[in-house]
């Protein structure tokens, strides 16, 4: 990826070697980054209303009705995982320098994605922390890997985790590691559209598995949104040869199957919550292709 040179976001906090204030709430990752508390169960159904959620958005928006406002509150109380390698050997400072600019990228293509659509998009604030941080959706290591929290529009990020996403999981590349930014940026526009505070209150009417059923449409979308930033990315001559196959590369490495196969040598479908390789794959290049939030509708589509 050509990024040198280039923006880097005034929305990084870095707090490696510090803390912060502490919630309690989901969050939104690769693998224990996602934590979501369950209730009772109930009958399936209502993915639909997420969905509607997508497109009424934006048509109250040319009605002049602002939901930005209204989410903005419910969002006050409650919580939701071929270019040159970057790495920690590099210097801290090179991969902090990526990750802002990276997010830049991804403010450059939501707002004029939300712009079209008659909104404005709230751009996210990225922390960088060492080891451990506090958020208001509570306390994580880094073991949970990248994650967004919803409560305070925060994704949180250890650099040191590029270094095991290439070492532990074998995704390398740089457009690996801004996949795995622009994901976590794919769960901030959930919160904005609607669909994140929707699933919150849906999941505690349902099964552990059928939360995990929900959990794994949500972030096959995430991976369609992030999908939709490469496809502009792509656009205005950043990608280099080799770069969408990194990106392809790393979802398909960190899909639930392949991670329980590898790691204890079977797979529990009813313990997905990300999706499969395969469903990742498909999903991101789904965005990549098309370029439309429409194009990722996964909670009317067929897993």
């Amino acid at each position: 990826m050509r990024w040198k040179g280039r923006r880097q976001s005034s929305n990084v906090e870095d707090r490696r070697g510090g803390g912060g204030g502490i919630g309690r709430g989901p969050t939104f990752g690769r693998g224990g980054g996602m934590r979501i508390p369950v209730g009772r169960s109930v009958g399936g159904g209502g993915l639909s209303g997420i969905v509607i959620l997508v497109v009424v958005f934006f048509a109250l928006r040319a009605c002049g009705i602002d939901p930005l406002e209204i989410l903005a509150q419910m969002d006050e109380g409650g919580g939701a995982g071929g270019g040159t390698q970057v790495t920690t050997s590099q210097g801290s400072d090179e991969l902090a320098q990526f990750a802002g600019v990276v997010l830049a990228e991804t403010e450059d293509v939501w707002h004029g994605i939300f712009q079209a659509g008659g909104s404005t998009y709230r751009e996210p604030t990225m922390v960088l922390f060492s080891g451990q941080v506090r958020s208001a959706c509570g306390f994580a290591s880094a073991a949970s890997g990248p994650f967004y929290c919803p409560g305070d529009s925060r994704l949180y990020l250890d650099l040191d985790f590029f270094g095991e996403l290439e070492r532990r999981f074998g995704a390398s590349g740089d457009f690996a590691q801004a996949y795995v930014i622009a994901h976590e940026v794919g769960h901030h526009v959930q919160n904005l559209i609607g669909v994140l505070p929707e699933f919150n209150r849906q999941r505690q009417r349902m099964s552990e598995v059928e939360a995990n059923r929900m959990s794994v449409r949500v972030e096959l979308q995430a991976d369609c949104f992030a999908g939709i930033w490469a496809h502009y990315t792509e656009q205005k001559g950043l990608l280099e040869s080799g770069d969408i196959d990194e990106a392809l590369n790393a979802a398909n490495q960190i899909g639930d199957d392949t991670l329980q196969r590898n790691s204890q040598g079977y797979v529990v479908p009813d313990s997905f919550n990300h999706g499969t390789s395969a469903q990742r794959r498909e999903w991101f290049g789904r965005g990549l292709e098309s370029g439309r939030l429409d194009a990722c509708d996964t909670f009317n589509a067929a897993l």
